[in-house]
């Protein structure tokens, strides 16, 4: 049977990239329609009850793919979401499976690993990649992590975000940070003005505090 698939996706030449990985395999797979947002993807599933599955990315205009993948979960239960995307931070990964989508793959994944997953879906597995797969069982061994997750939703911090108020509540300057991290002193300071401007503090005393009672640290 050949799966026939729908693509959620905002940026037209990875759209275009997507479709072609999807070409390589046309006895298995068949590429239906490309939405560039939630919104019109749902507005096209309820044009085609044929759908088998979703490629999801995250980060669109309009409806994101987290909010996307809940209504169709909840109006179209028997189509099966994939995300597709470049995120793998826990918060995403936690957000992706609440709301319901089966398998999460990145996009720098070969066509063969593609199909491979879709078709894995399709026969009720949850493919991951590699990456994704090992930070999930971690979520899955330390049940904590998912309410820090989910806590870190509520202020959309990322895990590096995350890491860093972590190094930050231990008492640890810029530097030391971004030699801890490995990454230029400038970045960590980037993230430590993303991270007050989420928080809606303006001090490292107010992070940490704040982060503290919401359990991110």
């Amino acid at each position: 049977m050949t799966i026939r698939i729908a693509l959620a996706e905002d940026q037209k030449f990875l759209a275009v990239a997507i479709q072609q990985k999807i070409a390589l395999f046309p006895g298995d797979l068949e590429f239906v329609f490309h939405a560039p947002d939630g919104h019109e993807l749902l507005e096209k599933l309820a044009e085609h009850d044929d759908i088998d599955a979703v490629l999801m990315d995250i980060e669109m205009p309009g409806m994101d793919g987290i909010e996307a993948t809940e209504q169709v979960c909840q109006h179209h239960p028997a189509v099966k979401v994939i995300m597709f995307t470049v995120f793998d931070d826990e918060t995403r990964i936690f957000q992706a499976i609440q709301a319901g989508a089966k398998g999460y793959m990145l996009k720098d994944e070969p066509p063969e690993v593609l199909r491979a997953a879709i078709v894995d879906i399709m026969d009720g597995g949850a493919p991951m990649s590699s990456s994704i797969a090992s930070k999930a069982l971690k979520l899955l061994r330390d049940p904590s992590r998912a309410v820090a997750s989910a806590d870190a939703a509520d202020f959309n911090l990322t895990a590096r975000e995350i890491e860093v108020l972590d190094h930050l509540s231990q008492g640890l300057d810029y530097r030391e940070i971004a030699e801890v991290l490995i990454v230029a002193p400038g970045t960590v300071r980037k993230h430590i003005e993303n991270i007050y401007r989420k928080l809606q503090v303006n001090n490292k005393m107010r992070a940490v505090k704040k982060a503290s009672r919401h359990g991110l640290i």
